[in-house]
């Protein structure tokens, strides 16, 4: 009768471990990577999808409509809903538009929430202009607490011909530690 297959399970069971921690520094090394991307090419970078923009003065281009779309997600699996008031709104290129979207803290604690926004088509990223953006600070909330987040922004009358559909997408990251906060 042959020996028990203990040594190969080892074996398995290392290499999963490796596996897995591998995949964990991955997940990890995305948002430096993202950055030295956005630095290479010079579009979607944090710094300016994380501040606000000069409300446009020239009138709004009647004749075209874009569609935006809105997203989000919670990444980290945290303690959070959040979700867009609604799915997508048909916009004029240089007119000031408001979207909402709704965070509710599930955490059964105080928490503090900071969203990270990206635009896509990538190449579109730098004709999307928000005025005011609840994405440029972290979002404190008490236990339980639920409430409306605003985005005000403007597209770019300069954005290309070809693009007539956006994709606004935030991820809502549990930064409680890192905002000095319990948890």
């Amino acid at each position: 009768m042959a020996a028990p297959p203990r040594k190969s399970n080892g074996g398995l069971v290392g290499r999963l471990v490796l596996m897995t921690a591998g995949s964990f520094a991955f997940g990890f090394a995305l948002v430096p990577l993202y950055d030295v991307f956005c630095d290479v090419t010079g579009i979607g970078t944090r710094a300016q999808l994380s501040r606000a923009a000069a409300p446009d003065t020239s009138a709004p281009d009647m004749s075209r409509v874009v569609t935006v779309e809105f997203t989000a997600s919670v990444p980290d699996s945290g303690p959070w809903e959040f979700a867009p008031a609604v799915a997508s709104m048909e916009v004029h290129p240089g007119r000031l538009y408001e979207a909402r979207y709704t965070a509710h803290n599930l955490a059964g604690r105080d928490t503090t929430g900071q969203a990270v926004p990206s635009i896509t088509p990538l190449r579109a990223a730098q004709y999307f202009r928000k005025t005011e953006c609840f994405c440029f600070t972290p979002q404190h909330f008490e236990r339980d607490e639920q409430r409306d987040l605003l985005v005000r922004f403007i597209v770019d009358r300069d954005l290309p011909p070809g693009i007539d559909r956006l994709t606004l997408s935030y991820a809502f990251y549990d930064v409680t530690r890192l905002a000095g906060g319990k948890g």
